[in-house]
């Protein structure tokens, strides 16, 4: 956890232009199609440096107001009624992953950002892989498939966000095209567009690995789930040790921006560095019986899953609150509910 968390907070030392590329090289049909004279977003968030972070997010960090989040909670309560609801009408076994967990996020923040409903299913589509972009190793034939929605995408967006500046509503992207007309030497156009892209992916994927890892926490240890459907006023603190034990994102990047040392080891300039962060929440230093999956560790809100310091993820905030109704809401429906077997 030292480790992990120097890194964090030396954002000098420590670059975080890295975290967006692909671990693994794309193949050259993908490379060409993200070679488009029209796909051109600029690093905005996650990817940016200082000083250009810190100005860019004084303006992405309003959009997260409690205002806001106030508006979308009754919103994400109705909406994960709903699929649960549909997800009980059909036959035992379900997807929890298809029926609630990959479609709620996606629609969460295509209503923060103030995307059309009718658009949700491609928008779906168009986001899904992203992960498996940056992280994984997909096949030439998935990388071209993944690269071509990432472009369709893009253009939605550029479009979208151009019918917001004429139409503006009560939304994200329209707070922030309002603040790019009152400061558009400070918030560029094309940074605006570039946010209401990445926004999409980073509040999509990662909340949908959260809310099934809390799943296979809380069903996984029976009496925990028991706790929870007697006592749901628990359910934030289970969530808190649910992001520590059984973490959504378990690694970030960075690459040195000179010579270095970290604990005495020494890292050249320019060296990726590679942020494990499933290992840090399970630093028996930190955290005692580190293994066990415990809904009462009182310290268990110091995770660092979602990061640290100037790049501490913004959506934090909506991602516990998307995943504390969905326990509540499962918890009074449906108390019964179990793993499949093996």
């Amino acid at each position: 956890m030292d480790h992990v968390t120097e890194v964090f907070l030396n954002p000098d030392v420590y670059s975080s232009e890295n975290v967006q590329d692909p671990v693994f090289p794309i193949c050259a049909e993908a490379a060409e199609i993200l070679a488009a004279p029209d796909f051109d977003p600029v690093a905005v968030m996650s990817n940016r440096q200082e000083p250009d972070h810190g100005r860019i997010r004084q303006y992405t960090k309003k959009g997260f107001s409690n205002r806001r989040t106030r508006t979308l909670e009754p919103w994400i309560r109705q909406r994960t009624s709903e699929l649960v609801d549909a997800m009980l009408a059909g036959e035992p076994p379900a997807d929890f992953v298809e029926c609630l967990a990959h479609p709620l996020p996606g629609e969460v923040v295509f209503r923060f950002i103030g995307f059309p409903e009718a658009d949700d299913e491609q928008l779906k589509e168009w986001c899904g892989n992203r992960l498996a972009f940056s992280w994984g190793q997909p096949t030439p034939r998935e990388q071209v498939e993944i690269a071509r929605n990432m472009v369709a995408y893009w253009r939605y967006v550029r479009a979208f966000t151009a019918s917001k500046r004429d139409h503006p509503g009560d939304d994200f992207a329209s707070e922030l095209l309002a603040d790019h007309a009152a400061n558009p030497e400070d918030l560029g156009y094309r940074e605006v567009e570039s946010i209401l892209y990445g926004l999409s992916f980073a509040g999509h994927e990662p909340v949908t690995l959260l809310l099934g890892n809390a799943l296979l926490s809380v069903l996984a240890d029976r009496s925990a789930w028991d706790q929870l459907c007697a006592t749901p006023e628990r359910i934030p603190a289970a969530l808190d040790e649910v992001i520590r034990w059984n973490s959504p994102q378990i690694g970030w990047r960075r690459v040195t921006t000179r010579d270095t040392t970290l604990d005495g080891v020494e890292i050249p300039a320019g060296t990726q560095v590679f942020l494990n962060l499933g290992a840090a929440n399970h630093d028996p230093r930190e955290f005692t019986d580190p293994e066990s999956f415990d809904i009462d560790r009182v310290n268990a809100r110091n995770n660092i899953s979602f990061g640290k310091g100037n790049h501490y993820c913004l959506g934090a905030k909506v991602a516990r609150i998307e995943a504390r109704i969905v326990l509540e809401v499962l918890a009074e429906k449906v108390p019964s509910l179990r793993l499949v077997d093996d």
